[in-house]
């Protein structure tokens, strides 16, 4: 199936298109283009005068990005890790009049229906995992070839695994017999490994999140994106970002706490209330999919969507 054949189904669109109070003439930027599901809500809602700034790491997102620009004036794509949304987004002169961002995290349908991505451990492939395959250390790389200190640590750190010393020791050991090369063979190793199972989830489901955090350093670019989302934001601009697992909602959360407090006054110093800036306010609760978007495409069931409101510059 070609890249721009691949129907996927975003989730919580009319929650991000509410939550981004979307303007007809405004400036927004999708972070993480995907197949365009929540950009095609954003630009319904756009005039001829307002602009959409797309991002992906991944080739073929950005490909059909490319499809969407040359065929809507308003669209303009750029193949990047959230790292570098502020410079590409700087040399456009937008920074401080972006009116909404949006952040879908985690992993595509394309890319875990995809054999060739690695990312899935039902469907056999080469262990890949990069969100760009052109750039980078591959899981296969990295498995076959680090310690089993690094293998335990990343397990429990970015999986949050609790068998993560079994599962690392088996690793080291089936990889002395021969290299680990494919997504079934390190879900059989792992299922080999955990003494018993969460009938709830497939036992390789932390390994193989926690493996795809590291490959692609997901979290240290979450944070940095999430800076530089801020700064790109006009006065009253939304952030959106949607999570699925506890580590990214973690630094979400914490990232809007942080700019939602007021200014550090001494508490013993009289202010008045006019006076308090905090630089961001949370808008609404954490916001989960309803049961029947959930039945209907049952990987929505761990998102999670958090809003927030730029105050101050």
């Amino acid at each position: 199936m070609k890249a721009d054949e691949y129907e996927h189904a975003p989730v919580l669109v009319n929650e991000v298109e509410q939550g981004l109070n979307i303007q007809a003439d405004g400036i927004y930027v999708d972070c993480t283009f995907g197949r365009g599901g929540h950009s095609k809500v954003i630009l319904r809602n756009l005039n001829d005068k307002g602009k959409l700034f797309v991002f992906d790491r991944d080739p073929e997102a950005i490909q059909v990005a490319n499809q969407l620009a040359t065929h809507d004036s308003r669209v303009k794509a750029f193949h990047s890790a959230f790292s570098g949304i502020f410079e590409n987004l700087e040399s456009e002169k937008v920074v401080g009049l972006v009116n909404g961002i949006l952040f879908d995290l985690g992993v595509s349908s394309p890319q875990i229906d995809d054999p060739q991505r690695g990312f899935s451990f039902s469907i056999s492939g080469e262990l890949d995992m990069r969100m760009d395959p052109t750039s980078g250390l591959s899981a296969r790389d990295w498995l076959n070839q680090s310690e089993e200190s690094e293998i335990s640590n990343v397990l429990r750190q970015f999986g949050e695994e609790k068998f993560s010393r079994r599962i690392a020791r088996a690793i080291v050991e089936h990889r002395k017999i021969k290299p680990i090369l494919t997504t079934l063979e390190l879900a059989e190793i792992i299922s080999d490994a955990v003494p018993y199972v969460d009938k709830h989830k497939h036992p390789a489901t932390r390994t193989f999140q926690a493996i795809r955090i590291l490959i692609n350093d997901e979290l240290e670019e979450l944070k940095v994106g999430l800076s530089e989302a801020y700064k790109l934001l006009a006065v009253h601009g939304r952030l959106a970002v949607i999570s699925f697992h506890s580590l990214e909602d973690r630094i979400v959360k914490r990232f809007i706490r942080q700019l939602s407090k007021n200014d550090p006054y001494p508490q013993d110093l009289p202010v008045k209330a006019d006076q308090i800036k905090p630089e961001l306010k949370q808008i609404g609760k954490l916001i989960r999919p309803p049961d029947r978007e959930c039945e209907i495409n049952p990987r929505a069931r761990s998102a999670r969507l958090r809003i927030a409101e730029k105050m101050a510059t």
